[in-house]
């Protein structure tokens, strides 16, 4: 089970943290991403870490502004969002991948879910 925590409204220019606590897998043996939904739009690759969290890979739509992080002691992983912006609007999920040989980009390459957390930015 994958629950995420975190989202919220904000003005343009702000920060949020996301958390998805994970329960029932083995976390550490997982690699974890972040996606997001705008309305009307496919889900797409935000963010990506590899098991260890030595890797991280990020969309070009967030590099530089959002950092994903894990913590295998609390079985969680993190998104931290600065400089939000208005087009950053979407529900944000995280998923897990069991695979160890590649960090995967998109929606098939994961095999949990969870429920999202939606993410509103002003302007």
């Amino acid at each position: 089970q994958l629950v995420e925590s975190g989202g919220g409204l904000v003005q343009a220019g702000g920060s949020l943290r996301l958390s998805c606590a994970t329960s029932g897998l083995t976390f550490s043996g997982y690699a974890m991403g972040w996606f997001r939904q705008a309305p009307g739009k496919d889900r797409e690759f935000a963010a990506a870490i590899n098991w260890s969290g030595t890797n991280t890979y990020y969309a070009d739509s967030v590099k530089g502004r959002f950092t994903i992080s894990r913590d295998n002691t609390k079985n969680t992983v993190y998104l931290q969002m600065n400089s939000l912006k208005p087009e950053d609007t979407a529900v944000y999920y995280c998923a897990a991948d069991r695979s160890t040989l590649r960090i995967g980009f998109g929606v098939r390459d994961y095999d949990y879910w969870g429920q999202g957390t939606q993410v509103t930015v002003s302007s």
